[in-house]
């Protein structure tokens, strides 16, 4: 018998006529196509096990679970780089070749990545046993992994919760704006999951500082839930405008591109010490990622979305 999600999709009969069968498939493979054609959502597969076949999910993706939100105080990206050099935010590019990444590349990791919470503290250095960039999972099972999250994570704010081409758009975006910034679409994937779980109608939220739509950026204009304002669907432009605000900053902060320049670093270690700046706005003196004034966890919980934590428990203690 055929099922979807357990449940069945034509009675015990109708298993036994071919042409029911060739119709599930084919439309399944319509539904499929007309969700999102140049993403990976909604793969779905014919399988046959113990005698029955079953339309069953992509392996990729993980049951339903709780998803973990560390931000609950706002971000404080900064309008200025931590040296005092000024920075025009809007368009923000990495500008170490180091680090920069000038192709789009989905396998680009260790695949599929464990669902794994370990504590990271220190200052981000693998010698201070933070991962090292080729312990990263790679983008398309880190979204793969996640997209389940995306679509139950509007829950939290009692919004409607993510359609399928909304989904698609953040695939799509997520590419786009990585190419325009050069930052890493991992790391950019990893920070939207990290401030609204890709809730295309996360509010917005005021701590000092305005934090818009799914990256909570500095004072953009580009979010689909303000003040109590929602819009469903949510336009592609606004969803892509979010992603690009969060990461080739604003007109008035920073974006993870501008993070990654002031880190001052030329190993992984940029990327988490961006993750610090992209929260509290500077780093420590003393270089500690989880130093006070910030959401303390936030750069430990950065490095396990990177290596492909989704719903294990949390293992970050700094913040409560």
């Amino acid at each position: 018998m055929y099922y979807l999600h357990g449940t069945p999709l034509v009675n015990a009969q109708a298993q036994k006529d071919p042409t029911t069968i060739k119709i599930l498939i084919l439309l399944f493979s319509h539904v499929v196509d007309d969700y999102q054609r140049s993403s990976n959502l909604f793969k779905f597969q014919i399988s046959q096990k113990h005698g029955r076949h079953a339309l069953q999910e992509h392996p990729h993706c993980p049951p339903t679970g709780t998803l973990f939100f560390a931000n609950k105080g706002g971000n404080f990206q900064p309008s200025q780089t931590i040296k005092g050099v000024h920075v025009d935010a809007t368009g923000g590019q990495v500008t170490n070749s180091k680090l920069a990444v000038t192709s789009i590349v989905n396998d680009d990791g260790v695949e599929p990545g464990k669902d794994a919470y370990n504590f990271y503290s220190g200052d981000g250095t693998t010698s201070a046993g933070w991962p090292a960039k080729s312990a990263w999972i790679s983008f398309e099972d880190m979204f793969n992994n996640n997209e389940v999250e995306m679509f139950s994570s509007c829950d939290q704010f009692s919004e409607s919760d993510d359609s399928g081409p909304e989904v698609g758009a953040i695939y799509n975006a997520l590419q786009q704006v990585a190419m325009e910034t050069e930052v890493d679409h991992r790391f950019i994937l990893a920070v939207v999951m990290q401030e609204s779980g890709g809730c295309v109608r996360a509010p917005t939220t005021n701590y000092g500082v305005r934090n818009p739509g799914l990256m909570q950026d500095h004072d953009g204009a580009a979010t689909c839930n303000d003040n109590g304002d929602v819009q469903n669907p949510c336009p592609t432009s606004t969803i892509t405008q979010m992603i690009r605000d969060g990461s080739a900053g604003t007109a008035s902060g920073d974006g993870l591109a501008q993070c990654i320049n002031e880190s001052g670093a030329s190993d992984v270690s940029a990327f988490y010490k961006a993750a610090r700046i992209y929260n509290a706005g500077s780093l420590a003196s003393d270089g500690d990622l989880g130093a006070p004034g910030a959401t303390r966890c936030y750069s430990s919980e950065i490095a396990n979305r990177l290596t492909g934590w989704v719903q294990a428990a949390h293992g970050c203690t700094l913040d409560g």
